[in-house]
This record gives structure tokens, C-alpha cells and sequence, in this order.
């Protein structure tokens, strides 16, 4: 993305109904609180925001007991498909705001048939604590937002909430990072499908620079589009506390403010979800206001241009 200036549309996704919580529907809310659109027109963006995607539950959706609230879900997913590839069709760059981690299912999937539209390969960098490549048949749970990987890679096909014809994700074009909870069923599905998975260890063994470098430079040679994927969780809860699926041991501040940098030099990212802030769980705004700094640092921001926060 480099300093350039960028067009960015924020779609606000409501949705918190993948989750199994009540909480992450406040998300969009909180993340225009804390700021997002100004910090990004202050970085010398353009900034359009067309407010909340609002939703009806999709009734030719069957009520699903291995998939709770695949109404509502469909219909978010369905609205996402929709104005995400909207939005990047008409030259702009699509920055969903969440919302639970199941509006991946319609961001990606839009990206996917706008990248079919450009014959160019999507590729998804999945920042999270999970590796959501569960399906109604494995998820020990039935919430939704732990499937969307598998859903938007074409291999989660419980309902026909899209077409059954549209572009999917090459798995071998997923990369996960920060994953540290993955359930048994999931692992082997992740295995046989070849989803590049760089764990917690994989950062500590390796280091995130060398990490990012990897993908970005797999990214660069097939001259393909990336989606990033920014869950809440990928941090660890020590920084971020506003979220419903804690997971100790997650990223450093540095470690991802270091890989919102990289992908801000590579000028690759076309679209960003930022997922599973739930401000009912957040510490005064702490999270929100994380996430908030993170996406100024994948738009441009520097460290030594970052204001000094108050206690």
C-alpha cells in the first residue's frame, strides 16, 4: 500500500450471531469511536463510509442444527458478497468493520469474484488465534464463525448461501498466522487441504519479519490480490481484552504492528476485515482503539509518526 493515498469504503457488519455471544455487534460502533475514519483521512486517505449493512434473515435458508443462526449469517453474507465486490470493482478498497469472525464468508467471497474478475489469484492472510476451517460435520460447537475459512476455500458448502458456481480460495492461497487452538477434526482438515499454517512456535522459531517476507513475496510472484483477515484475538488478551475467545500467548503489539508495516511497504492489500471486537468485554476502549492503530499502520502510519497515548 505504500504512503500512497487510498480510497477506502467502510462497511459496517453488525453481526454477532456466528459467535455464540451477544457483544460483537457493537463492534462497528466502537471502532468509529475510536476513531478509524479520521485516523485514516488524517494519513491522507480518502474515506467514504456507507454506514451498517442492514440485514433481514435469509427465510429460504433452512434452520440448520449443526449451524446456529445460518439465517442471519446467510444474510450477512449475502449483503457482504454483495457490496464488498461492489466496492472494489468501482477502484476502492473495502474495510469491513465487525463483528463476528463468519462475516469472512461474505468479504472473502466477494474479493474472490472480484479477483476472478481481474484473472488474478486471492490470495487471505488469516491473522487469528483459529484456524475457523471447521464445517457443520466437524465443528464441535455449531457457531459459525468458526467456519468461514473452510466456507470461502469451498469445502463448508451446508446451504446454498451463494451460488454454488462462484470463484472459491485455493487453500494453498490461505496463510494463517498466529493460530494457537485448533480443534483435532479441524487439524487434519487443514493437513489435507494445504493451508499454510504458521503457528505461535513458527513465530517464536522464526520470527514475524521472516514470516511476513515468505508470504509476501509468494503473494508477489503469482501477482495476486490479498485479502487480510485481522481478528481481535491474534493479539494476546494481555493487550487486547475485548474479545470473546481469549487465547494466551498471542502476538505481541510490536509483532503486529510489524506485520501491518510490511503489508503497508508491499502495496498488495486490497481489503481488510477487522473481527471479533466486542466492546462489552473491552477495558475503556483499549482493544477498539488497538485495532484502530493497527489499520493506521497498515495504511502508512510509522511508529516514530505515532502520537504518544495517554494512560
Amino acid at each position: 500500500m505504500n504512503a500512497q493515498s487510498r480510497s477506502v469504503t467502510l462497511i459496517g457488519a453488525p453481526l454477532e450471531e456466528g459467535s455464540g455471544r451477544r457483544g460483537a455487534a457493537m463492534g462497528p460502533a466502537a471502532l468509529r469511536i475510536a476513531g478509524v475514519d479520521q485516523t485514516l483521512i488524517e494519513l491522507g486517505h480518502d474515506v467514504a463510509d456507507i454506514g451498517d449493512l442492514r440485514i433481514v434473515p435469509a427465510m429460504d435458508l433452512p434452520n440448520h442444527p449443526k449451524a446456529h443462526n445460518l439465517r442471519i449469517v446467510g444474510a450477512f453474507t449475502r449483503a457482504l458478497e454483495s457490496s464488498v465486490h461492489d466496492v472494489a470493482a468501482s477502484g476502492r478498497f473495502p474495510l469491513i468493520l465487525g463483528g463476528d469472525h463468519s462475516l469472512s464468508m461474505g468479504s472473502v467471497s466477494g474479493m474472490a469474484r472480484y479477483a476472478a474478475s481481474k484473472d488474478r489469484p486471492l490470495f487471505v492472510l488469516w491473522l487469528d488465534a483459529h484456524a475457523d476451517f471447521n464445517s457443520p460435520a466437524t465443528s464441535p460447537s455449531g457457531n459459525i464463525h468458526g467456519m468461514p475459512v473452510a466456507f470461502f476455500c469451498g469445502e463448508a458448502e451446508f446451504a446454498e448461501i451463494l451460488p454454488k458456481d462462484r470463484p472459491f480460495v485455493d487453500p494453498k492461497n490461505v496463510f494463517q498466522v498466529g493460530i494457537r487452538s485448533v480443534d483435532a477434526r479441524e487439524r487434519e482438515e487443514i493437513h489435507e487441504h494445504g493451508v499454510n499454517v504458521f503457528d505461535m512456535r513458527a513465530i517464536d522459531e522464526q520470527g514475524i519479519g521472516a514470516i511476513m517476507r515468505e508470504i509476501l513475496d509468494v503473494v508477489t510472484k503469482a501477482n495476486g490480490l490479498l485479502h487480510v483477515s485481522l481478528d481481535l484475538d491474534f493479539l494476546d488478551p494481555e493487550i487486547a481484552p475485548g474479545v470473546g475467545t481469549t487465547v494466551p500467548g498471542g502476538a505481541t503489539f510490536r509483532e503486529a504492528h510489524l506485520v501491518m508495516e510490511m503489508l503497508s511497504d508491499s502495496g498488495l492489500v486490497s481489503s481488510l476485515d477487522l473481527v471479533e471486537l466486542n466492546p462489552f468485554l473491552d477495558d475503556r476502549g483499549k482493544s477498539a482503539r488497538i485495532l484502530v492503530e493497527l489499520t493506521a499502520s497498515l495504511f502508512g502510519r510509522r511508529i516514530f509518526d505515532r502520537p504518544t497515548r495517554a494512560a
